[in-house]
């Protein structure tokens, strides 16, 4: 009788997993060649997702070295994995779950090896989240931030070069956003809110690509509220750092259609920013 028992929940435990087993096949939810995933050793998974990333398969080696990351953490693998991990996914667009696997990596291992690399791959997925200058400028910003991080913690890194040239564009964006404003200001004849939007490009943002329009903007604002030595200022600081540019030929037109000319108040914050522009700062 006891034999028969056995025989019978033998035979339940093989029927069981026949029915897992035909389950799993035909359920679409459900993908069998994910379920020993975690078995495999960290070394295996690694190369499997180093062959998955090279064969183009980024979904696919994504899991696997999140697998590493889940199921061996704090060792070696784990935070080789969770490099790759984070470039996999500035590659699939994924760019919020890249800053999170980015930070996780740089809160636990500044001091390591891809430590310069995985800096880079954090301004790298802020840069592309820049958008155009109509619209907010956040990601500019904390492009900037995470750039210049790579320049000041890790100066020697081959991530540098392009690590300013990724500042410099975002700067031109910052610059381009107060530009917007300012002009959107000038239309309505707002001179002194549209002054302070092109102050602050010529103050904070002096070598970028909108540094002759604001000069030249504030020319025109000046000039329009009467305040004609500010104006000659502008023009004059425009005309010795550009002299060839169809802003500073526009600005002295304006000038001269009252009367006017460029000419330099030394006490003036126009004259100040002008030599950091002298001094390329």
């Amino acid at each position: 009788m006891m034999k028969t028992a056995r025989a019978l929940f033998a035979s339940l435990l093989v029927l069981s997993a026949g029915a897992l087993i035909s389950g799993c096949q035909s359920d679409p939810d459900i993908d069998i060649t994910k379920l020993g995933l975690e078995t495999d050793p960290p070394d295996v998974l690694y190369t499997q997702g180093l062959a998955n990333m090279k064969a183009g398969n980024m979904a696919e080696a994504a899991r696997k070295f999140d697998a590493i990351d889940r199921e061996n953490p704090f060792s070696e693998w784990a935070r080789k994995a969770l490099v790759m991990s984070t470039f996999v996914k500035y590659r699939q667009g994924r760019l919020d779950d890249a800053l999170a696997s980015g930070n996780r990596y740089m809160s636990q291992y500044p001091k390591s090896q891809d430590a310069a690399y995985v800096q880079y791959l954090i301004g790298l997925t802020y840069s592309k989240q820049i958008v155009d200058v109509t619209q907010d400028q956040r990601a500019s910003a904390k492009t900037i931030e995470a750039m210049q991080a790579v320049i000041d913690n890790y100066p020697n890194s081959e991530y540098v070069d392009d690590a300013q040239a990724k500042i410099r564009f975002a700067r031109d964006q910052l610059a381009g956003k107060e530009m917007q404003i300012g002009r959107y200001y000038m239309e309505r004849k707002e001179y002194l809110a549209a002054i302070s939007r092109f102050r602050i490009v010529v103050e904070k943002y002096p070598n970028t690509n909108q540094i002759e329009e604001a000069l030249a903007r504030l020319v025109e604002a000046y000039y329009a509220m009467g305040i004609v030595d500010e104006a000659q200022t502008a023009a004059a600081v425009l005309g010795h750092n550009y002299p060839d540019s169809q802003w500073y030929a526009d600005s002295y037109k304006l000038l001269q259609s009252g009367g006017a000319e460029p000419r330099e108040n030394k006490g003036s914050w126009i004259a100040a920013a002008g030599k950091k522009l002298l001094l390329g700062s």
